[in-house]
Parts: C-alpha cells; structure tokens; sequence
C-alpha cells in the first residue's frame, strides 16, 4: 500500500515516552509507533460505532426474523 509522509507536533512529554518505546525495542521507529497508535484508534472508532449501531437494532424483531421459517428448513436439513 503506498504511503504518504505528513508532519505531526507533539508534546515534549510524548516524543520522550514515544522515544523510550523505540529506545526499549518496542517499535522500530517513531514512524511505525505513531502509525500503530493512530491505526489503533481507528480501529476502535469503527468499533464503538458499529456498537451503536447495534444498540439502535429491536431485538424482538431481528430474534424474530432470524427464525423465521427455520422450522420447515430445519426438517429438510441432512443429519450430521
């Protein structure tokens, strides 16, 4: 996937604790630490957002329509 460079500022106190990560052997760069970090709260963006979305479905209605005509497709299914 192709990169694309973009210049951040961060506090003194995070470069120092981002530079003791590097310095420990935790990530190879500042670069790849950053982009972990950011790609990590995206990711969990995307989560807490699918969460939602979850809250809003009616629980009775999607129950409902998951077992809808299971009944007659169960008799017709092969045995295991």
């Amino acid at each position: 996937m192709p990169r694309e460079k973009i210049a951040i500022t961060l506090d003194e106190n995070t470069v120092v604790r981002l530079d003791r990560l590097v310095r420990q052997g935790a990530y190879p760069n500042r670069s790849r630490a950053i982009e972990e970090a950011v790609q990590e709260k995206l990711e969990r963006l995307d989560r807490r957002r699918l969460a939602r979305e979850c809250e809003k479905l009616d629980v009775a209605f999607e129950k409902k329509l998951a077992e809808e005509g299971m009944s007659g497709e169960l008799i017709e299914w092969p045995e295991y």
